[in-house]
């Protein structure tokens, strides 16, 4: 679907098509496990999260220099822009780059390759958020954080994502206050698998501004009220949530009940290559599956605006929002 929207909940790592794996494996040197791509995409048909993390970080093998991150991100923004993304703020995952004996710099330079002329290529603008993985130390995200300050200007926040259960927001506190001394936006995944004392950790001690997914919020009334009350934005990834098996079956997903709840809710696609679908896939399959009307799917893709962290341009985000209302649905 090409309606107007804003992408905030999208694994860069996620994008990796099996086409493109295996051409960066071929220019790289890297054999992967897998006769073909046809035997590849086999394996993209998990049905549960560790399965699914554990091909993600192996396939990463594969992403070794600039120019490897730098088509990544190109052949993300391609797509996007095909389904009616106008913006997106990306999330990369630096430790599992750097574990594997690739720079910080070689990660940030080869995103920025694409990302720094994304609206000239693709008519995209984009920002950059760095995620910890909750599964790592304290420890290690700090020392993230620190790798990560000669690259500021390219990275507008901090993100939190990885095994969620038994890995709580609390874990990463102090890593939290000192990426907001450093002027950093925060976001972080809370309420997916994890329990909606998650998501009221988050955001009472990391500070978020944005909770990622959150549809487990929906099991606490006050939490329910306290989100609606001070508009915090819920990133959710539908076709994800029913890969990962947080919903058994898309027509169940709670979409429909959260926005008549007044939750400031958006659609976004996660990890699209891995889970069936990019940004405007998403927006179709809810569509179909949960019979959202024409207002109400404007309304996410408002939503999903007004949740972006566009406020050093206000302008551009009113052009946004009224190519959404302008939009003639097919």
């Amino acid at each position: 679907m090409s309606l107007p929207k804003a992408e905030l909940h999208l694994h860069i790592e996620g994008t990796l098509e099996p086409e493109l794996a295996f051409a960066l494996a071929a220019r790289n040197g890297v054999t992967l496990p897998y006769a073909d791509t046809e035997e590849l995409r086999k394996a993209y048909l998990f049905d549960d999260l560790q399965t699914f993390l554990n091909l993600y970080y192996e396939l990463m093998a594969v992403l070794r220099t600039e120019a490897d991150f730098a088509d990544l991100a190109d052949a993300y923004l391609a797509r996007a822009a095909a389904q009616g993304v106008r913006h997106a703020e990306i999330f990369f995952d630096p430790q599992a780059h750097i574990a594997r004996g690739v720079p910080m710099g070689t990660v940030v330079e080869g995103l920025w390759r694409a990302l720094g002329r994304s609206e000239e290529t693709h008519g995209v603008s984009t920002q950059l958020i760095m995620c910890f993985l909750r599964d790592e130390s304290a420890e290690s995200a700090m020392d993230t954080l620190e790798a990560a300050k000669p690259y500021l200007d390219r990275i507008v926040g901090i993100g939190l994502d990885s095994a969620e259960v038994g890995h709580p927001p609390v874990k990463f506190r102090a890593v939290y206050e000192a990426a907001a001394e450093l002027g950093l936006r925060r976001v972080a995944h809370a309420g997916e698998e994890g329990p909606p004392a998650y998501i009221t950790e988050a955001l009472d001690l990391l500070g978020v501004e944005r909770v990622d997914h959150g549809l487990r919020c929906m099991e606490d009334p006050e939490l329910v009220e306290r989100l609606v009350r001070d508009r915090v934005p819920l990133t959710l990834c539908p076709l994800s949530n029913v890969r990962l098996r947080a919903v058994d079956v898309l027509a169940e997903h709670p979409l429909p009940a959260m926005l008549d709840a007044g939750l400031l809710c958006t659609v976004n696609s996660d990890d699209p290559a891995y889970f069936g679908g990019y940004a405007g896939d998403n927006f179709h399959a809810v569509r179909e599956a949960l019979g959202l009307g024409e207002e109400r799917l404007r309304e996410l893709a408002r939503n999903s605006f007004e949740a972006s962290f566009l406020e050093h341009d206000e302008e551009r985000r009113a052009r946004y929002i009224a190519e959404v209302e302008a939009y003639e649905f097919p």
